[in-house]
């Protein structure tokens, strides 16, 4: 074989590497006590698939050194779970498609809830696009202080929150630092007051809550608790709905969201508001929520949103798709599309010298993981926008049904 043909197969092969998942179908890492520092040796590890309801895929074990490898045609492929159970207390590690190592740290546990700080807490609402409904969402930013860092944990529920009484409660997620949303069962502790069983790690934890209420005549007066002392509440709705409350200041405007904020709520306080209004017209609630006119708008992703792509992958409902992508003023960096190089010209530039074959090879390798990666992320954003228009009522069941099988089939092109 010439110089010239093997450098050629040596860049073809190059090319169909850099544009598959990396190491698909084996992951490995270290279980690690954050309270101790310590390994975690022969230790369960069980892989859980999201596709299809959390299906457990296999148990594997750590060695001596607290290291795992698991093997499964899943890993690579499609976002993924590791789940281990230390001392009663479940921790997961999400893993997207391609990637091939997940360290899962784990913690003692106590009960007490003294380390537990709820930074923010966001109150979402916007009115149904039909029916006399109130939506609303609710996210709590919870940090945990613990020192030495210790998860804080109770079966018959770490974190409370109230519903309002005549609400409805929907689902409740859960996330810990850096990690991905989970669906969490509710305990009812009675008079409009849930709880979760969900271990609150050191650092920032979030938990999401959806549920509607009557809002007849398009208003409603909302009586809410906040169990726990918060650094700020802040009250978000769109710019056809009024708020007014004794306790609530306007704080501006973010991306033609209306927000009301108030600051050091005490633990136990009760405090109300009122609501009027409408919903958005469907011009606006589509450039809002993610309508064909506002593509540009919803690529600029809030980054603490991002995570969010993967729950819609895994197949579980927008929980939090009511205003929520307005919450973050800070955008995904734009990425300028890479120009593409022609596999000719990659040859022909690659002909005067072994040195230049590598920085040919090495610049093809690049521009084909940055397609790969640039046409994952469009399919993410594809996906994420369709769930948009359907919590925002922008699209029919049978429009949504069919972007969304054609958004797959390209998911599943990309990554087979």
């Amino acid at each position: 074989m010439s110089s010239r043909a093997f450098r050629l197969s040596t860049i073809l092969l190059l090319l169909l590497v850099g544009t598959m998942p990396a190491i698909a179908g084996t992951l490995s890492g270290t279980v690690r006590n954050g309270t101790t520092g310590k390994v975690v040796p022969n230790q369960d590890v069980i892989l859980i698939q999201l596709q299809g309801g959390m299906q457990s895929a296999g148990t594997f074990r750590t060695d001596a050194q607290g290291h795992y490898t698991m093997d499964h045609p899943a890993i690579g492929q499609a976002p993924v779970l590791v789940r281990v159970q230390y001392r009663g207390v479940n921790y997961h590690q999400n893993v997207p498609p391609g990637q091939a190592t997940a360290d899962i740290e784990v913690f003692d546990s106590t009960a007490s809830f003294d380390a537990l700080h709820v930074f923010q807490r966001i109150i979402v609402l916007q009115p149904a696009a039909a029916g006399a409904v109130l939506l609303m969402g609710e996210e709590y930013s919870v940090h945990n202080q613990s020192k030495p860092p210790v998860a804080v944990f109770k079966e018959d529920g770490s974190f409370l929150f109230d519903v309002p009484v005549g609400g409805e409660l929907g689902q409740v997620s859960a996330a810990g630092p850096a990690g991905m949303p989970l669906v969490q069962g509710t305990i009812d502790k009675g008079k409009g007051r849930y709880a979760i069983a969900f271990p609150m790690r050191p650092g920032e934890n979030n938990v999401r809550v959806s549920y509607q209420f009557p809002y007849g005549k398009n208003e409603a007066t909302i009586r809410l608790t906040s169990p726990y002392a918060a650094q700020r509440v802040v009250l978000i709705a769109p710019p056809t709905m009024t708020i007014s409350s004794a306790g609530f200041s306007p704080a501006g405007t973010e991306q033609g969201f209306n927000l009301y904020a108030r600051d050091n709520v005490p633990a136990n306080t009760p405090f109300e508001f009122s609501v009027s209004g409408t919903a958005p017209p469907p011009s606006d609630a589509a450039a809002q929520q993610g309508g064909p006119e506002s593509a540009a708008a919803i690529s600029t992703l809030p980054g603490r949103l991002d995570h969010l792509k993967w729950v819609l992958l895994g197949g579980f409902a927008a929980l939090f798709a009511l205003g929520a992508i307005f919450l973050w003023k800070r955008p995904i960096p734009q990425v300028a599309p890479a120009k593409p190089v022609t596999l000719a010209a990659a040859v022909q530039n690659s002909s005067a010298s072994t040195a230049g074959a590598d920085a040919v090879v090495a610049q093809v390798m690049e521009s084909a993981s940055r397609s790969a990666t640039q046409n994952l992320e469009e399919i993410k954003d594809t996906l994420f926008r369709l769930e948009l228009r359907r919590q925002a009522g922008t699209i029919s069941e049978d429009d949504y049904a069919r972007e969304r099988q054609s958004a797959q089939q390209k998911l599943r092109d990309l990554l087979g």
